[in-house]
């Protein structure tokens, strides 16, 4: 096992036991394509993802004992300060709404302050 059918774009569709007409091509259940086919992910995958959620979890745990006063940054080495302040500027960069700098120019022109200069005359 298993021994894959796969349709048109080259996709496995099913898996069986023994090979068939259809299913003729066998791969080792171990297989990247067969394990992501059942599901599973890849374990690399898997654990870079739970990594990624575990920092998150620290980042946060960080932040609360800084703000209780419960550890200063000065506590941490040098290098874990300046990676956690690294971090922390890019989380905050991406949080932030994007703003526009003031253009100069009014929201609403008032057209009839333009009449004496030919153009189509405003009704009084």
């Amino acid at each position: 096992m298993p021994y894959v059918h796969r349709n048109a774009r080259g996709e496995i569709e099913s898996l069986h036991r023994a090979a068939t007409l259809d299913a003729s091509e066998y791969l080792p259940q171990a297989s990247d394509e067969v394990q992501r086919f059942l599901g599973n992910e890849d374990n690399a995958d898997a654990y870079a993802r739970l990594d990624a959620d575990v920092v998150r979890v620290l980042e946060d745990l960080l932040e609360v004992l800084l703000a209780k006063g419960l550890l200063r940054i000065t506590d941490l080495p040098p290098a874990a300060q300046a990676k956690f302040f690294a971090r922390r500027e890019h989380r905050d960069r991406q949080a932030a709404p994007v703003t526009f700098a003031p253009s100069g120019f009014v929201g609403i022109i008032d057209d009839s302050t333009f009449a004496s200069l030919g153009g189509p005359e405003t009704p009084t």
